[in-house]
């Protein structure tokens, strides 16, 4: 195999200066039938994303225009990525940066965006567009509350779709030397695939254009049907939407698929897996499209789509195997018992536990980083006793001895010997004592522990399982 070396660029001043000219890569080890399936790597921008594009665009026109002055605070609605961009670019500039999010939204992004120095408020992702509560309306009604505040705006900027105008699509017909067939994308605010393919049919190209929609969204129905299609929820954070943003165009667009959360989560984790790329949750939802658009071909032919951001924004969500099972989207064999409620289980390794000989301050620890209030206590592979946040306070609340010495009081001496237990095939019904006495439930198999249930992973089963 021959290696091209690639072309290196001189030293920039900015990463500002970085945004853009991003790789493309061809898909090599997941079936693409007979097509050629080409993946331009937004991730590799500045902030992540595709949407450091957008940013640049629409604060050069806002300062162009007169919208956004010196000391001026910037003010959007945004799914995260949007977010990073702006405030990049805007902290940069020196602006101020104000961030509505769904609480949906991944904790890497919201704690990437404080981190960054933006103001970041959650609101409710459960509610639809028009409530006051809704991410875009609440933006708006916050700009318009702040002096020299700049609501950006993202679903109604024609600045959005410009930038792949000027940018996005001008790079795609590049690298393929203008040989493509499909072109895929989703819509979250619209500016993506409106403005790429607005530039592709202006250079003549007959590229089908692909709407790549999650399962809950309305726009695939839009698209195929001409009406919209059924408004439900969905895990995947980005794209789709409940209503037309003003900045796609949707007699752009040629077809749309509507990928549900399942498909798009193992896409992304296939492509990890197979192909060593890193991309988040929409873009599984846009590879999983293309790679059915691909295997419906007849011929060969070419499809392009994005690596829209870098899936170390979702590592807690699409690559954390527990919160796929607590989300009901984890392949995993059910027993019709009470395992089936336990995502978390000993014999895999999944358990955080401590033994009776550790101190206090190493359980605690544990407690901290893995976010649990109790810890079984295992010896030998046996189950002696829990360990839960009242046993520590119970230690620590005396002044005969010093911090230190509490802490470094084994685990032997807080932990909960009486334990309260349930076999695994008991019923649903034997959890209820338990949580009425404040206890978490304790799983044996015989005399093997199996792991813990709570209240939470009850409810989480009932909902997922009515």
């Amino acid at each position: 195999m021959s290696l091209t070396a690639p072309a290196l660029s001189a030293t920039v001043k900015s990463p500002l200066d970085l945004i853009g000219k991003t790789p493309m890569v061809e898909v090599t080890k997941i079936d693409t039938g007979k097509c050629r399936l080409l993946l331009k790597l937004e991730s590799q921008n500045p902030g992540g994303s595709i949407k450091d594009r957008i940013a640049v665009e629409m604060l050069d026109a806002a300062e162009r225009e007169g919208w956004l002055k010196k000391g001026g605070t910037i003010v959007e609605a945004t799914a995260g990525n949007t977010g990073l961009a702006l405030t990049l670019v805007g902290r940069a500039r020196g602006y101020k940066v104000l961030l509505v999010i769904p609480d949906k939204m991944s904790k890497e992004k919201i704690q990437h965006l404080r981190a960054m120095g933006a103001d970041v408020r959650l609101t409710r992702s459960d509610v639809p567009h028009g409530h006051p509560d809704y991410y875009t309306d609440m933006a708006e009604r916050l700009a318009q509350a702040i002096p020299g505040a700049y609501y950006v705006n993202q679903f109604a900027n024609q600045s959005n779709a410009e930038a792949h105008v000027k940018t996005t699509g001008p790079e795609i017909w590049e690298q393929t030397g203008g040989d493509i067939d499909a072109f895929v994308a989703g819509i979250g605010s619209g500016g993506t695939i409106t403005g790429v393919a607005r530039y592709l049919k202006s250079v003549g190209s007959k590229a089908q254009i692909i709407l790549a929609d999650p399962v809950g969204s309305t726009l695939a129905g839009i698209v195929n049907d001409g009406v919209p299609g059924p408004d439900g929820s969905y895990t995947v954070e980005g794209i789709g939407q409940n209503f037309v943003p003003d900045t796609a165009d949707m007699s752009l667009i040629d077809k749309a698929y509507s990928i549900p959360d399942a498909e798009a989560i193992a896409t992304a984790r296939e492509l990890l897996l197979k192909e060593g790329i890193l991309a988040g949750s929409s873009s599984g939802t846009l590879i999983a499209t293309a790679l059915r658009w691909c295997r419906e071909q007849t011929e060969p032919k070419t499809c392009v789509t994005f690596v829209c951001d870098t899936g170390a924004k979702y590592l807690s969500k699409v690559y954390n195997d527990a919160w796929l099972a607590d989300q009901g989207l984890g392949e995993r064999e059910l027993h019709g018992d009470l395992s089936d409620l336990i995502n978390r289980k000993y014999e895999r390794g999944d358990v955080v536990v401590a033994g009776p000989g550790d101190t206090l301050d190493t359980a605690f620890k544990r407690m901290k980083g893995a976010d649990v209030s109790q810890l079984p206590i295992i010896e030998d592979g046996r189950l002696v006793g829990i360990l839960d946040e009242s046993d520590l306070v119970h230690v620590m609340n005396t002044d005969e001895i010093t911090r230190k010495e509490r802490f470094a009081k084994p685990v032997a001496d807080a932990m909960t010997r009486d334990l309260d237990t349930v076999q695994v095939n008991e019923p649903l019904d034997a959890l209820i004592p338990l949580f009425d006495r404040d206890r978490v439930a304790i799983v044996l198999d015989g005399e093997k522990f199996v792991g813990l249930i709570t209240r939470t992973d009850l409810i989480n089963h009932l909902s997922l399982n009515r």
